[in-house]
């Protein structure tokens, strides 16, 4: 997901006054690889168990339809590793000390895509405005040169078909998202929709992930390029934008939860039958999104870092404005929907 941002302590020799004796700086924070590796491990696992579920294979051994969910789970740890990678390799170059990227599985019955994504830690501010808005958009943009492809190669695997009756997922759409079904399908009549291969479903995944970590809020992926294009402005838009969330909430129990309440106000909650309530569920993942970055804000004490005011250049605005741009093409007012 995205990288987090503290400021050093002060130095000790900053602290002292002249001539006071020289005391020796803490040691360097140091990260122990055998606790990434474990994440990963079992983050492989937890996205295979998910994609087997998604590919719902029939195959009566257990480790064989564990495996049949390749189809998903590769593409899908493929587009995570590239959005970390791309944080972590920007990082090094701008000799930014950080973390391996710690990626976090999720059981099934809390995550559908067996996974919460992963974070790198950054034990020191970022110094400049290159390099903030260099390790901020390296992520997505990396996440984004494999999720594109894996969209259409997964897309020309789906098929188009009637939608259901019964029980079914809706997943969010988006801009870009409608253009790719469109180069691939061309004009879906109307009441038929694409049923997803697992393929496209990981690509769809991953440009959820990309879309929550750009908006421009807090020490996001946003946010950090939000605030190497506009510095302190950064922080007064960022306090604005923290409500989006929540009036995303408010819309989608408007248009998803009020007609339910309606209904057993009229006719008595008796006739709402338990399935007539999943509808609620396009609010949750702006629950949880409101929430977090709630926490996440107090965490980090609300206004981004300081960094130093160095000039960016043309190339590198023009890549700061393109990959907040972004944050437009993928914005899903619902997420997902159980119907």
């Amino acid at each position: 997901m995205n990288e987090r941002d503290s400021s050093p302590e002060p130095s000790l020799r900053d602290a002292e006054p002249a001539g006071a004796p020289v005391l020796a700086q803490p040691p360097a924070r140091r990260f122990d690889w055998r606790i990434n590796l474990v994440l990963f491990v079992a983050t492989i696992f937890s996205v295979f168990y998910a994609g087997q579920l998604w590919v719902d294979s029939p195959n009566p051994d257990a480790w064989q339809r564990l495996l049949s969910g390749w189809t998903f789970a590769v593409p899908l740890l493929s587009i995570l590793v590239a959005h970390e990678l791309g944080h972590y390799v920007a990082a090094r170059l701008h000799k930014v000390p950080t973390s391996l990227p710690y990626f976090l599985p999720l059981p099934a019955v809390l995550s559908p895509f067996g996974t919460f994504g992963a974070v790198i830690i950054m034990p020191e501010r970022i110094k400049t405005r290159r390099a903030l808005l260099d390790i901020g958009a390296a992520g997505p943009l990396a996440g984004m040169a494999l999720a594109v492809p894996f969209m259409l190669h997964g897309l020309s695997l789906s098929g188009v078909q009637v939608k259901s009756e019964g029980s079914y997922i809706q997943e969010g759409q988006s801009l870009l998202y409608w253009f790719l079904k469109y180069v691939v399908h061309g004009t879906i009549p109307a009441g038929h929709d694409v049923f997803l291969h697992p393929t496209a479903l990981a690509a769809w995944v991953g440009l959820l992930v990309t879309f929550l970590n750009l908006l421009p809020v807090g020490q996001l992926d946003g946010g950090h390029v939000a605030y190497a294009l506009l510095g302190e402005r950064q922080n007064t838009l960022s306090k604005r934008l923290l409500l989006v969330p929540w009036l995303l909430v408010a819309y989608n129990v408007a248009r998803y939860v009020m007609p339910i309440l309606e209904r057993g106000f009229q006719s008595g909650f008796d006739s709402v039958a338990s399935e007539d309530w999943n509808p609620i569920s396009a609010a949750m993942p702006w629950v949880v999104s409101a929430l977090l970055l709630t926490l996440l804000r107090r965490v980090s004490g609300g206004a981004h870092p300081p960094v130093e005011d160095t000039e960016l250049g043309p190339v590198r605005r023009v890549v700061g404005w393109f990959t907040l741009g972004l944050f437009v093409l993928l914005f899903m007012p619902t997420p997902m929907i159980v119907y």
